[in-house]
């Protein structure tokens, strides 16, 4: 592993025990077996450093997520693997999924040039809005949207990790829960 990813993987776990602020870059530098120059060598602040861990974390997301979504045909199935498949991410990556949700409520949010945050959205985006546009989904702002589909999976993520479910029932309730979700969001007109 090269010096850069040790310092990546190493502050991901530190920042999931310690939080970001209880993470010194010593530390993280140290656990990663590398001296305090060379991590700011590779990251001018740490700061940067979180900024960074955000984008490749949600890079690898969005590329395994639209794998999945992609091999459905009708929006129903897209929508359905956006859906199942975050969560199967979240549960089988706790740490990153734990990260994310840490970075969105954090003030290094900000720190994301916002054409990074529309990168990393855009495919999420144009599935709803043409979801919107066809009449499938409610005649609602995209955000909205997003941040109702989103809080389900947060939701069906916290239920998950505190249930000790056989994978069989996992499945069912991850299928019920996009039935339930498809319901709210879906035009009945």
């Amino acid at each position: 592993m090269d010096k850069s990813a040790s310092i990546l993987s190493t502050a991901l776990k530190l920042f999931v025990q310690y939080g970001f602020h209880g993470t010194p870059t010593s530390k993280i530098a140290s656990e990663a077996g590398v001296s305090n120059g060379t991590l700011f060598h590779y990251f001018k602040t740490k700061d940067e450093l979180v900024v960074a861990l955000y984008s490749q974390t949600k890079e690898e997301l969005n590329t395994y997520l639209f794998e999945k979504i992609n091999q459905g045909e009708v929006f129903k199935d897209k929508f359905r693997n956006m859906f199942v498949y975050s969560l199967k991410w979240a549960v089988a990556r706790p740490e990153e999924f734990f990260f994310l949700q840490q970075f969105h409520f954090s003030p290094h949010l900000a720190l994301v040039p916002a054409e990074d945050i529309a990168k990393h959205s855009r495919q999420h985006t144009q599935l709803l809005e043409g979801a919107v546009q066809a009449g499938i989904f409610k005649n609602l702002p995209t955000e909205l949207i997003a941040t109702l589909a989103w809080s389900q999976i947060n939701g069906m993520y916290e239920f998950l990790v505190k249930c000790d479910l056989c994978a069989d029932k996992q499945e069912q309730i991850i299928n019920d829960a996009f039935d339930l979700t498809w319901l709210m969001l879906v035009n009945q007109a």
